[in-house]
């Protein structure tokens, strides 16, 4: 009795007490601030995503065939509607996650008016659920968002509800030839799906905080003097995630509950970094189908993408590059040529000599794909592949006429690559070149377009393949 007295009327308990109280706090305080921070890190990276998708998709639309179509409810039976409506049905079918697609255009009175949303289609087949057709008016001044899209790229920044539900909406303008927009093209996500994203963030913080309480009762009865340069450890910890630093580790040694509050913290860091990685492999996989779907197009070039990311990743492990890195540049390579998706398929398959005009749009391709995959790839290198890759080594190339060494040495490994194999397969207005052929142009073009030291290395890897 008198031990129990001591220990609950001594400076030892009040200190207990005071971490116990301060440790609980702590972990309450880190649980709402990574909740707080997690959820709005992954919901302004589903609105940016969001954008990425209805760019794209905005870019496969035909401009001149969307303003064919008649603006009534029988316009839902023209060809024109039904080649856009099949397209995007093709986006949907390739995003599962996409609820409703359409496209919208601005009447003279304000009030918007639906140009082509697939539902009718769907409702031909018996399938329930609200629709529209052409000419059918909306009233979009509950959606700022949808107005700004006229100018650019737009993503709505909260769920929005209307008769077709509650939902997160991206938008794009799509443009005509003369670069103005003429409608938008709108993508719509279930509610559900931002909500599961909340609710699981939710339970992994009730769980950190539940953890962390009891964790911090028993070092407070323990180990109180100890437990001060861990709370230190796990409250920086909190600021590195609060600040966007997710791949911030805490270092707590041993297999006491400060050290599994650690480790929980730890676990919790590289599911947020794997669920953040999930949603770029997903995004990369849509923009990698629609490659798929551009060299589709072209059966002269089919296969070109893939080509050129194994000769790159091969050429870059001959440099010495880390494999790490050959990997990445691979997966990138792969979408050097996304900003065609932007170029007519009658220039991309013509085989008489481009017009000047036709040509300055084909340079325009890779600035094309840099827009579009820089909500993705954070990493400016990276985005130097797709920008830069038809970058000549003695400056005349474009689009910026970058020289030398201002030019990424993984940019002009993908050069040669890209040469190599433009060289060796067949286009439009080609037949194409032997190995041997494109090797003496390869060569030849040597400290001019290419750089040498990068030449010599292909060269050797070429020899490989063949051995």
């Amino acid at each position: 009795m008198e031990n129990s007295q001591f220990f609950f009327g001594s400076f030892r308990s009040k200190i207990t007490v005071a971490l116990v109280l301060s440790l609980f706090l702590v972990a309450a305080i880190s649980s709402l601030l990574i909740y707080q921070f997690s959820y709005k890190m992954q919901f302004e990276q589903f609105r940016e995503q969001l954008k990425m998708v209805a760019q794209t998709a905005a870019l496969s639309v035909d401009p001149d065939v969307l303003l064919q179509v008649p603006l009534n409810r029988e316009g839902a039976k023209s060809l024109q509607y039904d080649a856009i409506a099949e397209k995007l049905s093709q986006i949907k079918k390739a995003n599962p996650k996409i609820l409703f697609i359409y496209t919208m255009g601005r009447s003279a009175t304000g009030i918007w008016q639906f140009i082509v949303d697939p539902e009718p289609r769907a409702q031909s087949k018996g399938e329930a659920g609200p629709t529209s057709y052409p000419g059918d008016k909306y009233d979009v001044s509950r959606f700022p968002e949808m107005q700004k899209a006229i100018a650019g790229p737009s993503a709505d920044k909260e769920l929005m509800v209307d008769e077709w539900g509650a939902t997160l909406s991206g938008y794009a303008p799509v443009r005509g030839k003369d670069g103005k927009a003429i409608a938008i093209l709108g993508i719509d996500i279930s509610a559900q799906d931002v909500y599961g994203i909340q609710k699981e963030l939710l339970r992994r913080a009730v769980l950190v905080l539940g953890v962390g309480m009891l964790i911090s009762i028993a070092l407070g009865v323990w180990v109180s003097k100890r437990a001060t340069d861990p709370v230190k450890e796990l409250e920086e910890a909190t600021m590195h995630f609060a600040s966007g630093d997710l791949n911030y580790r805490v270092h707590i040694r041993g297999r006491d509950e400060i050290g599994r509050l650690g480790e929980s913290f730890n676990k919790m860091a590289e599911s947020l970094v794997a669920s953040k990685e999930a949603l770029q492999d997903y995004f990369y996989r849509i923009v990698q189908s629609l490659v798929r779907g551009l060299e589709a197009k072209d059966s002269y070039t089919s296969g070109h993408s893939d080509r050129v990311s194994e000769y790159a990743r091969a050429l870059a492990i001959e440099m010495g590059i880390s494999e790490k890195e050959a990997d990445m540049l691979k997966k990138v390579t792969e979408l050097h040529d996304i900003g065609k998706l932007g170029i007519d398929e009658r220039v991309l398959n013509k085989v008489e000599k481009l017009t000047d005009e036709e040509w300055r749009t084909v340079k325009e391709h890779p600035i094309t794909g840099e827009e579009i995959l820089g909500p993705v790839f954070l990493d400016k290198r990276m985005l130097a592949i797709v920008r830069s890759h038809h970058e000549r080594y003695d400056g005349s190339g474009y689009p910026d006429g970058l020289k030398g060494d201002e030019i990424d040495i993984l940019v002009q490994i993908v050069s040669v690559a890209d040469a190599y194999d433009a060289m060796t397969t067949t286009r439009a207005y080609r037949g194409p070149l032997s190995k041997q052929a494109a090797i003496e142009e390869l060569k030849r073009n040597s400290g001019t377009q290419f750089n040498p030291r990068i030449v010599d290395a292909f060269l050797k890897v070429l020899s490989k393949m063949v051995a």
